[in-house]
């Protein structure tokens, strides 16, 4: 057996022992996910003095919507904060829109489809305001014109560069295959000032169904690993899924981590497009919505799921135990190993 076959007999070893040894009812009770009962899709919370905002698909027709709330329990009605003007040439597919604080103003990295071209990409917007009005920065979509890309994010480097991070989709790929990139953006986030590169594609690993890559959310573990949270379908429905980055940058080599993150299972419905945030008590909390599809009588919501910074990784609390833990402690170490060895 050579030593490719070795380490894949025995990751497959460890992870049915991290399976075989589930966490105990009193673990799984201490955790519970909180149903915010806000219709929406790819929830996204950003805190800004002592308020929490929540930006999503649905919370706004023909533009982007907002609720906010003091205490993560009791929500306001959806708050327009963009209405399409300027150069954003929108007319649909209002999605994904993500705020974030930088450099003293608010920026929405945000998906509309153009009337102009047909196909739905990513412009940045710009206000004082969490609330609005938001103005677009960027010159109509800032991903490529030519082709559909969506759900962009911000991710700001060690070196204090920001990136955007976007999709792919794979509705305009020739080989129907989506793909997740990255390029850097100018530090007035209002252009790309390099050529987007691609991390990784949705067939890498064997991952999901092999097409779908939604929702990138980039992360720094607490031992320095940068992981990205995305989005596919499993058997069970829409999850979420962790890659990591081999030297801890956007340009690293990223693998995809064995198993799911976020799934359905007897307890849950399916979810995913997620994002953290850090609540007041310290919990590290996973928005995503879920169920997917939802229907009159399961409605899709905003869920805050809570979630363990391992070092290594994040897991699920109500997953999280010993043998979970050593699982992914050896995982990242064999990982290692072959980076460095080139296997």
């Amino acid at each position: 057996m050579n030593i490719k076959k070795c380490l894949a007999a025995l990751i497959a070893l460890l992870l049915c022992g991290a399976l075989i040894f589930p966490v105990s009812a009193a673990n799984a009770a201490a955790y519970e996910t909180v149903n915010t009962g806000v219709r929406v899709r790819d929830p996204f919370v950003l805190k800004h003095d002592g308020v929490w905002y929540m930006y999503g698909t649905g919370l706004a027709s023909n533009g982007y919507g907002c609720v906010y709330s003091t205490d993560l329990e009791n929500w306001s009605e959806p708050v327009k904060v963009y209405e399409p003007q300027g150069a954003c040439d929108g007319e649909g597919d209002w999605w994904a829109p993500e705020c974030h604080y930088y450099k003293g103003d608010f920026y929405l990295f945000a998906t509309y489809r153009s009337a102009a071209t047909g196909k739905r990409g990513v412009g940045i917007f710009r206000s004082s305001n969490p609330l609005g009005p938001f103005e677009i920065i960027t010159d109509g979509h800032i991903t490529p014109k030519e082709s559909d890309s969506i759900d962009g994010t911000l991710y700001v480097d060690e070196d204090g560069q920001p990136w955007m991070v976007y999709v792919g989709e794979w509705t305009s790929a020739e080989n129907g295959i989506g793909t997740m990139m990255a390029a850097k953006l100018s530090d007035d986030l209002s252009t790309f000032i390099s050529e987007p590169v691609l991390l990784f594609k949705a067939s890498d690993g064997d991952r999901g169904n092999g097409f779908v890559t939604d929702g990138p959310f980039l992360y720094k573990t607490k031992g320095g690993r940068l992981i990205m949270l995305w989005s596919n379908f499993r058997e069970s429905g829409y999850c979420v899924l962790v890659a990591s980055s081999s030297n801890g940058k956007i340009d690293g080599k990223w693998r995809q981590q064995p198993g799911e993150l976020y799934r359905a299972d007897d307890n849950r419905p399916d979810g995913g497009h997620a994002m953290l945030f850090t609540a007041d008590d310290g919990t590290l909390l996973m928005s995503v919505h879920s169920p997917n599809t939802g229907t009159e009588e399961n409605r899709t919501v905003a869920k805050f799921v809570p979630v363990e910074d391992t070092g290594d990784t994040l897991v699920m609390k109500e997953e999280s135990n010993i043998f979970t833990l050593i699982f992914y402690r050896v995982y990242y170490f064999i990982l290692k190993i072959v980076e460095i060895f080139s296997i």
